[in-house]
């Protein structure tokens, strides 16, 4: 692809280093932000540039939050002794949506996967087993993908857990096999969490 501009290579290289964008999506998003007002390309840059310098990560969940605690920790009214063990950020958002949970969340960051150089060390399981240990908590839904990778991670921490008194389930298998929960729509993902089953009895027959 040849360029006209430096500038303007720059960018698009830049723009196409995002998932999913290639170099002719990225040279037509560059090519409209060129078209709009300088002030809209300065308040994007600035909101990105705020993003990466300001974000936080919640010290009890560890969810993308504006505070050392997320809104939803620090909520009283949340079930305090239920914990749903996620991906990241997306999944939350994704069982927010459907109304139907109100316990608290701990956010794992990604999933066992040795083949992406992922391994446990690599995600907040440490936090999420001592969580489990203080004897605040009665159950952890694990709400991973259905995925083998998901599925490892779970079977993962059900072994570090195999000791510790708690009930552990998973979402019922309303969620397609290696789907994502964040494409997942909210009526079926809020009936999975409802009628979620043993984790053990999930992994006898995965």
């Amino acid at each position: 692809m040849e360029f006209s501009s430096k500038l303007l290579e720059n960018a698009v290289y830049e723009m196409s280093q995002l998932p999913g964008i290639g170099k002719r999506t990225a040279l037509r998003l560059v090519l409209h932000l060129l078209r709009q007002p300088e002030s809209q390309t300065i308040n994007l840059a600035g909101a990105l540039t705020t993003l990466r310098k300001d974000i936080k990560f919640c010290e009890k969940c560890h969810s993308i939050s504006d505070l050392e605690i997320c809104h939803i920790c620090a909520n009283p009214n949340r079930v305090q002794d239920t914990i749903c063990v996620v991906e990241d950020i997306r999944d939350v958002m994704a069982i927010e949506s459907t109304s139907q949970y109100r316990g608290l969340y701990h956010v794992l960051g990604g999933k066992i996967s040795p083949l992406d150089g992922v391994g446990p060390h690599d995600l907040a399981i440490a936090s999420l087993v001592e969580r489990a240990k203080s004897g605040e908590v009665s159950e952890l839904i694990f709400a991973l993908s259905a995925t083998m990778e998901g599925d490892t991670t779970n079977f993962y921490i059900y072994k570090l857990l195999k000791e510790v008194t708690i009930r552990t389930s998973t979402i019922a298998r309303g969620i397609g096999v290696n789907d994502e929960l964040e494409y997942a729509d909210e009526v079926t993902l809020g009936r999975s969490i409802i009628n979620r089953i043993p984790l053990e009895q999930a992994l006898k027959s995965s």
